[in-house]
């Protein structure tokens, strides 16, 4: 399995502060059957900028760790890009980095709001030939007032990633039900961990899983996987058609 969102490199963000919490941070991502982690550390964000060029040196420090440990465990290059009016520049310009070299960017929004930039924004990067996913959706306060504003960004060509904490229930009910609620609506094409440390923010990644089993979204589980599957390979992501739910639905989870 693939995650394809993670804070995983020592000592740059608010992901693990040293070499020896990342290992074991790894090690238990090979426990829950991980075997490929794209790390996306924080770029351009009011908090943290990772850029380029430390996030290639500290992704070759941790394999140099786990080359030394044996952990059968692969990583890739990213960035949990926040959205920003050179976000398109910066990409085009080969001064950020898309996952795994693919055309797939991950961006940020804002957790408050969706930036009135945004669709001009989609709309430069596929002309690019990148694909933006947004990061966490289901845990962005205006998408969760009004869940047809992710559709508005879906419907121009972004594409959306789900949390694993937040279909656990790591997040608290209102997350949870705005991640089911958005999945069954087929806004959702991708799940990934956003794993920060294994205390506070832990992986969570089978636990997701098991409970999108649960709810029967057993097809969503098949769908996310070889989605982020194929980010790897370089291959489209199957999409489908979107179909959200009436918005009444939604102020009633959030009352």
């Amino acid at each position: 399995m693939v995650d394809m969102h993670s804070h995983i490199l020592a000592g740059v963000d608010d992901g693990p502060q040293t070499l020896d919490e990342a290992v074991r941070m790894l090690r238990k991502a090979v426990d829950e059957g991980i075997t490929d982690i794209i790390a996306t550390s924080h770029a351009y964000n009011p908090h943290y900028h990772v850029g380029k060029a430390a996030v290639e040196k500290k992704l070759l420090e941790l394999q140099e760790v786990i080359d030394a440990h044996d952990i059968p465990i692969t990583l890739h290059s990213g960035q949990e890009l926040r959205v920003q009016d050179k976000t398109a520049e910066v990409l085009e310009q080969q001064e950020a980095l898309t996952l795994a070299n693919s055309r797939y960017a991950l961006i940020e929004l804002p957790s408050s709001s969706v930036p009135s930039f945004a669709i001009p924004l989609i709309q430069q990067l596929l002309n690019q030939n990148i694909m933006p996913i947004i990061a966490h959706p289901e845990r962005n306060k205006a998408i969760a007032e009004k869940p047809a504003r992710l559709e508005r960004l879906i419907s121009h060509g972004a594409l959306a990633q789900v949390t694993s904490g937040s279909v656990a229930g790591h997040f608290g009910k209102g997350a949870q039900r705005a991640a089911f609620s958005l999945i069954r609506s087929n806004l959702i094409h991708f799940y990934g961990s956003d794993v920060h440390n294994l205390s506070s923010r832990p992986f969570l990644f089978n636990e997701g899983l098991d409970t999108l089993d649960k709810q029967k979204l057993t097809d969503y589980v098949d769908l996310f996987l070889e989605n982020n599957a194929r980010i790897l390979e370089k291959k489209d992501a199957i999409i489908l058609e979107p179909m959200l739910l009436e918005e009444k639905k939604w102020w009633k989870v959030f009352a």
